[in-house]
């Protein structure tokens, strides 16, 4: 099934190819079927962060949304690895407060947040680090509303045998047509579990995001509320200079797009009834993103000169000049950028 030419991405410098980064992406139709495909796209892969808007249909289906009155903000939080600015732990905070919850329920941890001029600021400002910093927040804000609407217990939603995180497990192999029950298991960064899956079959489960038509009312319901919600607030999917942010904004209707560590994006195309999915196998984000942007172009979703920048982004010196740059290989989609 898998194309045995892979996604690459290069990194040049000067007129030299300096380094490359080996993936592997499949885009799909809801029916499992094959569009393209490159690499292998049989190996399982932990989607981590990339299946976040499959994590939060619950939150919608179960009617928990709309209970406390949530609006596009926090289903884009849901969906969201924010960078932990101001706006963004506000608006955890406030969640929590609607829910009748606070930071010491969250069992996400603490970190501080990872862009550079984020961080800086936190530093600057000598603010407390709490949970709500976590990058995952929002989602495990969600997965706390849900267990609060059905009556389950909030004290170790994070673990593999509790209903929020049974139910999830259970709608993403309805999803991507797999049995999780089979697959390869661990703890993500935010100590949720997450499973090992054919890449092919998380692509899949982003087809089905995409064109839900086969699926019951509720869910159909859920899977659009949460589609248009990427879409109306790319801010709180990532935040300032994110490749989610501005791609989900970018393309209202057509894509709703969502990294994961380890070099792994999602992404759901409505206009098309595709879904797509691609790893890179040494973790790389920026390479990630470069192939991402890659395949939306590569479909026609994606103006290949307004988007430039982010198809073919810059290798910057330290003083900010342009030395290189990081592109797709012609070996793979078979047009340079």
């Amino acid at each position: 099934m898998s194309n045995e030419k892979p996604v690459v991405i290069e990194v040049t410098r000067g007129a030299m190819v300096e380094s490359r980064h080996l993936g592997a992406a499949a885009i799909m139709r809801p029916d499992g079927k094959v569009v393209e495909s490159w690499g292998d796209t049989d190996a399982p892969v932990m989607a981590r962060s990339a299946i976040k808007p499959i994590q939060a249909i619950p939150l919608v289906e179960s009617g928990a949304a709309d209970r406390f009155g949530l609006s596009d903000v926090h289903l884009a939080l849901a969906c969201a690895s924010h960078n932990g600015e101001p706006q963004h732990v506000a608006a955890v905070r406030d969640w929590l407060t609607k829910i009748g919850l606070s930071e010491a329920d969250l069992e996400c941890g603490t970190h501080a947040p990872t862009r550079l001029p984020i961080f800086e600021r936190f530093v600057k400002e000598g603010a407390p680090l709490t949970p709500a910093f976590n990058n995952c927040s929002g989602k495990h804000t969600g997965f706390l509303t849900t267990a609060v609407h059905l009556g389950e217990p909030t004290k170790g939603y994070i673990g593999a045998g509790h209903p929020v995180q049974k139910r999830i497990a259970s709608i993403y192999g309805e999803l991507g047509r797999f049995d999780p029950s089979r697959a390869p298991s661990g703890s993500d960064g935010c100590g949720i579990p997450t499973m090992g899956v054919p890449l092919r079959a998380m692509a899949t489960a982003m087809a089905v995001m995409a064109d839900p038509s086969r699926l019951k009312q509720s869910r159909v319901a859920a899977i659009v509320r949460i589609r248009a919600a990427m879409n109306a607030e790319p801010f709180f999917m990532a935040g300032t200079g994110r490749f989610c942010t501005r791609i989900n904004g970018a393309l209202p209707g057509v894509a709703q797009i969502k990294t994961g560590a380890e070099g792994v994006y999602c992404g759901m195309l409505p206009t098309l009834g595709f879904g797509v999915a691609l790893k890179i196998w040494d973790g790389t984000g920026r390479a990630a993103e470069a192939a991402m942007a890659s395949i939306l172009r590569h479909l026609g979703l994606l103006d290949a000169k307004r988007y430039a920048d982010v198809i073919n982004p810059p290798i910057l010196s330290v003083v900010g000049a342009r030395v290189g740059d990081i592109r797709p290989a012609a070996s793979w989609l078979g047009v340079a950028a």
